[in-house]
């Protein structure tokens, strides 16, 4: 693997206490960097208070409460992500997925519609995201679920969609809105406030398939979501640190929160991602309280039950 940065101390202590609510770690249908319960220990280590396990492909509810049994210390969290291997827009999945305990249900993010359509490319010198070389094989392999849509022609969020929501609504859980466009995305967090979700969340809004502009930004936040920002999509060179801080800026600190989207095997290990992510955040004049807030306050407030929450 190759040398990375080591964060730094003031890094350390601006991130301690997050939630990392978007990791990819073993096991998983492709290679990855580490598996969940060592990641659990190294998260005990530099004082994070859990993560959120993320999957394309498989539920993560069960697995995350066995690495919550042999890891008590850190909070293991598992989530569900609405793509083909689980049915698509499936309110059933989701009524299961939450009764074991899982904290996120994620729109479908590489069978979207939206997705599959998209023609932007990333910019030059990026890394490709790695589910792509799995999608390619089952598509050689002519099993490739059919696109996952979530509107009509008219653009208006389909009723199964509206059944998931009321899912996440009663259960208090969070949505996360995948691999949506722009439109999409509006509509569904539109439905999503409508139907009763308190817990909405952007997915990476400047990954190479969504690039939503600050203005769009600046009207979801206004309707209640936080926007991800995951160190992933600056790291991987898919948009220019200095755009996404410029973003930050304008779409309001108090209305980011910060993941790592890591995993990998050829990126920084996953337990570093919020701490080296902080310091690039110094770097550009953020002091320690904004860190605090997009890293700590945020990410708890997306998956802590409220009972829990800190005050």
């Amino acid at each position: 693997m190759p040398d990375h940065p080591v964060p730094s101390a003031r890094a350390r202590a601006a991130v301690r206490g997050a939630y990392d609510t978007h990791v990819h770690v073993a096991p998983d249908v492709m290679a990855r960097r580490i598996d969940d319960i060592d990641l659990a220990h190294r998260c005990a280590e530099v004082g994070l208070a859990g993560f959120v396990l993320k999957s394309h492909y498989v539920a993560t509810a069960e697995r995350a409460a066995v690495v919550r049994k042999v890891v008590p210390e850190v909070d293991v969290l598992g989530a569900l992500t609405l793509n083909g291997a689980m049915g698509g827009i499936n309110p059933v999945a989701a009524e299961v997925a939450a009764r074991q305990g899982a904290r996120i249900v994620w729109m479908p993010t590489v069978d979207s519609g939206n997705q599959r359509r998209s023609t932007a490319t990333d910019l030059p010198g990026a890394t490709p995201a790695m589910w792509g070389a799995f999608q390619s094989d089952l598509h050689s392999q002519g099993i490739v679920p059919d696109p996952v849509e979530v509107v009509d022609a008219a653009g208006r969020v389909l009723d199964r969609v509206r059944q998931v929501l009321r899912v996440i609504a009663r259960h208090d859980i969070a949505l996360a809105t995948g691999h949506l466009s722009g439109a999409e995305i509006a509509a569904v967090v539109r439905a999503a406030g409508e139907e009763g979700v308190r817990r909405i969340v952007v997915t990476h809004p400047e990954f190479t398939s969504q690039r939503l502009t600050p203005a769009r930004q600046r009207e979801l936040a206004e309707a209640g979501a936080l926007l991800e920002r995951c160190f992933t999509t600056p790291h991987s060179g898919k948009v220019d640190w200095a755009d996404l801080f410029a973003t930050i800026r304008s779409v309001g600190v108090a209305h980011s929160v910060l993941s790592s989207d890591l995993g990998q095997p050829f990126n920084p290990p996953v337990e570093d991602g919020l701490a080296l992510f902080a310091d690039r955040l110094f770097e550009a004049g953020f002091t320690d309280e904004e860190i605090h807030v997009m890293a700590v306050v945020n990410s708890r407030r997306l998956v802590t039950p409220v009972a829990t929450e800190p005050a």
